[in-house]
């Protein structure tokens, strides 16, 4: 897309952002909690398969910022877009996930070296309208926080709201999902309440104009995959994404979501909640403890990990 071009599509939906909300950015959730051990919880618990249900809605909320927008949608790395290889980018993703959350240190480190490669190529280029850096510790920052909010969100609906105490607790071990990349231990919000604020504040700077809304709404359509597979999954992906995402998100994506679609919503999770208390913790665990043990087995045979 050339300067002039992305100049015209510009235009973002106007928002009052002076001053966000919690009703504006996060989703609302109704349950209260149902504690399933008396041990305090953890990020590790949030690694459900059902956890993976928003991925569309985490990368639309990701690109609502300008600078991760444009990154991702003129990113120069064909062998990690996701329009091009989106089961590879997957790969790639959960996997950033699981080292994130159950790696070592010296796993963390042999994996932000390997994202390291592939980031150096996305950067803007001179006189681009958009200015972008893959090493932009703001950018990362923004991501890593979106990531979070996959987790919790995902985790309350299928748990119920954590109190503060609880939520402390879940907070706690996050910050590697930014440190695993450039985003350092002081930047990340030492607190709940801390990231609260910096949520709210970093939704002020969303905007979704029309070039980067038209990559998300390729694939909120599935157009990087064959027709056959896009008939049967492309109206509950819609579904499942906008429901994920909180009202700012919406606006700026321009979706409809009705009082009749929250309610489905809310209804979908009851019944998947219920159900996913009788799946055993390891088989809803398993994926991600199966991507992290292939990262591992990488790593020992010194295979590309990204």
């Amino acid at each position: 897309m050339t300067s002039n071009a992305a100049s015209a599509a510009l235009r973002p939906t106007s928002l009052d952002h002076t001053e966000l909300t919690k009703e504006q950015t996060r989703i609302h959730i109704n349950s209260a909690h149902r504690p399933f051990t008396k041990r305090p919880v953890k990020l590790t618990d949030a690694l459900d398969f059902w956890s993976f249900a928003g991925a569309a809605a985490n990368v639309a909320m990701q690109m609502s910022r300008p600078g991760v927008g444009y990154g991702v949608a003129e990113s120069r790395v064909e062998s990690g877009a996701l329009m091009k290889h989106p089961w590879k980018r997957a790969r790639t993703t959960t996997q950033y996930l699981a080292v994130a959350i159950l790696g070592t240190e010296e796993e963390r480190r042999a994996y932000r070296e390997a994202v390291n490669v592939a980031h150096r190529h996305v950067h803007s280029q001179p006189g681009a309208a958009v200015k972008y850096n893959a090493f932009d510790r703001n950018l990362q920052l923004w991501v890593a926080a979106c990531l979070y909010i996959g987790f919790e969100d995902t985790y309350q609906l299928l748990q119920g709201r954590m109190n503060d105490e609880q939520a402390e607790a879940f907070y706690s071990s996050s910050s590697t999902l930014g440190t695993t990349l450039q985003v350092t231990e002081e930047m990340w919000p030492a607190t709940r309440a801390e990231f609260d604020r910096y949520w709210n504040e970093a939704c002020a700077q969303v905007v979704l104009d029309d070039y980067v809304r038209g990559y998300l709404n390729d694939l909120l359509n599935l157009r990087m995959i064959h027709w056959y597979l896009r008939l049967p999954f492309r109206n509950l992906l819609k579904f499942l994404t906008i429901g994920f995402l909180a009202p700012i998100f919406r606006e700026q994506l321009q979706v409809e979501w009705t009082s009749a679609d929250q309610r489905r919503f809310e209804h979908l999770f009851v019944f998947v909640a219920f159900v996913n208390r009788f799946i055993p913790r390891f088989l809803r665990h398993g994926g991600t403890y199966a991507l992290m043990t292939d990262i591992r087995r990488r790593i020992r045979k010194h295979k590309d990990l990204i």
